[in-house]
């Protein structure tokens, strides 16, 4: 039986594709990441850490241009901490 308790779904995902394609578990919930309507928003903190454009036009994107994906040019006025 399938169970819809917290993290249940990410657990069958890793069933089937590998944990590989987990989400990476070293984000924090309001510092990385918040949530809004279903989404995980990743913040521009997080996002400038990662260190590339992802090309999926997030909102917070640090990089210049936006959504080109692999970019690791930062916009103006920002720095990789």
């Amino acid at each position: 039986m399938f169970s819809f308790g917290k993290n249940s779904y990410m657990g069958h995902f890793d069933d089937i594709f590998g944990s590989e394609l987990n989400f990476n578990s070293d984000v924090t919930d309001g510092v990385d990441f918040y949530m809004e309507n279903g989404y995980r928003v990743m913040t521009e903190r997080y996002l400038i850490r990662r260190g590339y454009c992802c090309s999926n036009g997030c909102r917070h994107c640090p990089y210049w241009p936006k959504a080109q994906k692999g970019n690791t040019n930062l916009r103006p006025g920002l720095s990789k901490e």
